[in-house]
C-alpha cells in the first residue's frame, strides 16, 4: 500500500511551503528517514525525510511550486512497484458524417447509441449553448480565488470588500500575500483621502512629468537574480512585523570582564562535556533568568487580549549563506549554563546543514540575535512576530572604561532591546536590561 509523503508544517505561522529540490526521484529507492525533497518557508529551508522505506511510485509537486501544508506532494510504493500512469479514458466510436447517435435496446433493457438521420440544422445552435454546462474540468472563479490566497488573506478581503481576482500577488505563482493586500487597502484608503482633499482645494498644474527611478538602466553593468524563496518570505514576515508592532529600542553598555573570567576559567571543562562556552551561552542565561522577573517580555498580543507564555521558548537567529533561520530551545528556563551552551551549538549547525525539524522552528517566545559577531557595535532588530521583543547583541570588544574613578581597559558590549510599545513601557524594558545587566556583571558562577 502506498504512503503519502505530506508538506510538513515549518511552524505555528505557516501556511504553506515551495518544493526547492526533489532529492530522490520517481523510480528511486529510499528508505525510512532518508532525506527525500528540500522546501523553503519564511522560517526554515529544510530537507524533509521520507515518513516509509519503499520505491518512489509518484511526484505531484514540480520544484519551485507552492503548496498548502499537509498537501500530499509524492507516494512512496513498496519496493518493487512501480509507477502507474492512469488509465485512459475510453472514448466511443465517433457517428458517421451525417448521422447522430439513438439508442438502441440491449438484453438487460438499457440502451445504447445506433446511428441515426442527423437532425436539421436548426437544431445546433441549442446544443451548442447547452455544451458548456456539461463541460467539466475547468476550475471556478472561486476555486481559483482560493488557490492564489489564504483563509487570512480572504477574511481580509471580505472586511474591506476586495476583489482578490483583481489583486497582482507577490507570492510564488501570482499569491496574494497578507502584505499585498494590506497595501492595497492602504494605497486606497489613502487615494480616497488625496481625492477628497483635492475636491477641496483648487486644482493646481502639475509642474512636470513624475520621476521615474528604475532600479538600473538598460545597458548598466548590473545582474539581475530573482529572489529565493526564504528571502521573499523574509522580506514578507519583516514588512508585516513593522506594519503590526510599535517598535521601540532601548541600548545598554555591559561590563563583560566577570564573564570573561568565568569563561577563561571553566572554558576547557565545559569542552571536555562536549560544549562551546561562549559569551553568548552567558547572554541567553541572564535573559531567561530576566524573563522570569518580568513576564510580559516573554507574551504575544492575541488581538485585544495578553498572553503570558508559562515557559521560556527562546529563539536564536542563526545566519546561513542563504537567508536567515530561527530555531527555538524549548523549555530553555529548564536548561542550566551547560545545557544552553550545548542547545545553541547543535541548533546552530544543524541549522547550517538544513537539518532542523519542523518542531524546532516554531512556537518561540523571545528571541536573541547576534550582530556582534561580525563586528557590529549593536544593531536595531525587528521583533520576530508574534513575539514582543527581541534583544539584539553587540560585538564583545576592549574599551576604555571608568572604574571607580579610574580609567580601565575592560570587555564591552552593547545589547540592545526592541520591544512592542503596544504592551511594553520604556520603564518596563529598561526594567528588563538592568536584569540582565546585573547577571552578566554580577555573574555567580555556583547559580548557573
Amino acid at each position: 500500500m502506498a504512503t503519502d509523503v505530506v508538506m510538513p508544517q515549518m511552524g505555528e505561522s505557516i501556511a504553506e511551503g515551495t518544493i526547492v529540490r526533489w532529492i530522490k526521484k520517481v523510480g528511486d529507492k529510499v528508505d525510512r528517514d532518508e532525506p527525500l525533497f528540500e522546501i523553503s518557508t519564511d522560517k526554515v529551508d529544510a530537507e524533509i525525510p521520507s515518513p516509509a522505506a519503499g520505491v518512489v511510485t509518484e511526484i505531484r509537486v514540480k520544484e519551485g511550486e507552492t503548496v498548502p501544508v499537509n498537501s500530499v506532494v509524492a507516494l512512496i510504493g513498496a519496493a518493487g512497484e512501480a509507477a502507474q500512469a492512469p488509465p485512459a479514458a475510453q472514448t466511443p466510436p465517433a457517428p458517421a458524417k451525417g448521422q447522430t447517435p439513438t439508442p438502441s435496446p440491449q438484453a438487460d433493457g438499457t440502451t445504447t447509441p445506433t446511428p441515426r438521420p442527423a437532425q436539421p440544422a436548426a437544431a445546433a445552435p441549442t446544443a451548442a449553448k447547452a455544451a458548456p454546462a456539461q463541460t467539466g474540468g475547468a476550475p471556478s472563479a472561486e476555486d481559483v480565488i482560493r488557490q492564489r490566497s489564504s483563509p487570512l488573506v480572504r477574511k481580509i478581503a471580505k472586511e474591506n470588500n476586495v476583489d482578490i481576482s483583481q489583486l497582482q500577488g507577490s507570492g510564488i505563482a501570482g499569491r496574494v500575500t497578507k502584505d499585498d493586500i494590506l497595501g492595497h487597502i492602504g494605497r486606497e484608503r489613502q487615494e480616497g483621502s488625496a481625492k477628497a482633499l483635492a475636491e477641496r482645494q483648487p486644482a493646481v498644474a502639475p509642474k512636470g512629468p513624475a520621476i521615474d527611478m528604475p532600479a538600473f538602466k538598460p545597458g548598466a553593468a548590473t545582474e539581475v537574480v530573482p529572489m529565493s524563496v526564504m528571502r521573499k518570505k523574509i522580506a514578507e514576515h519583516m514588512v508585516m512585523s513593522r506594519r503590526t508592532s510599535a517598535h521601540v529600542h532601548s541600548v545598554f553598555e555591559v561590563n563583560f570582564g566577570r564573564i570573561d573570567q568565568i569563561r577563561r576559567q571553566k572554558k576547557s571543562e565545559y569542552e571536555r562535556a562536549g560544549a562551546k562556552l561562549t559569551y553568548l551561552s552567558f547572554i541567553v542565561k541572564a535573559a531567561i533568568d530576566a524573563l522570569r522577573a518580568v513576564p510580559v517580555v516573554n507574551a504575544s498580543i492575541d488581538g485585544d487580549n495578553v498572553v503570558y507564555h508559562q515557559q521560556v521558548n527562546l529563539g536564536i537567529a542563526v545566519a546561513l549563506d542563504w537567508g536567515l533561520i530561527v530555531p527555538v530551545i524549548k523549555a530553555a528556563d529548564e536548561k542550566n549554563l551547560l545545557g544552553l551552551s550545548r542547545s545553541v551549538a547543535d541548533l546552530a549547525a544543524r541549522a547550517r546543514s538544513k537539518q532542523l525539524k519542523p518542531e524546532e522552528v516554531s512556537g518561540g517566545t523571545f528571541t536573541i540575535t547576534n550582530p556582534g559577531v561580525f563586528g557590529a557595535l549593536f544593531g536595531m532588530p525587528i521583533i520576530n512576530q508574534p513575539q514582543v521583543a527581541i534583544l539584539g547583541v553587540g560585538n564583545v570588544e576592549k574599551r576604555p572604561v571608568v572604574i571607580d574613578d579610574a580609567i580601565a581597559v575592560r570587555p564591552m558590549a552593547y545589547l540592545t532591546l526592541g520591544y512592542d510599545h503596544r504592551i511594553i513601557d520604556g520603564a518596563v524594558a529598561d526594567q528588563f536590561m538592568s536584569h540582565v545587566k546585573h547577571a552578566l556583571e554580577n555573574w555567580d558562577p555556583n547559580g548557573a
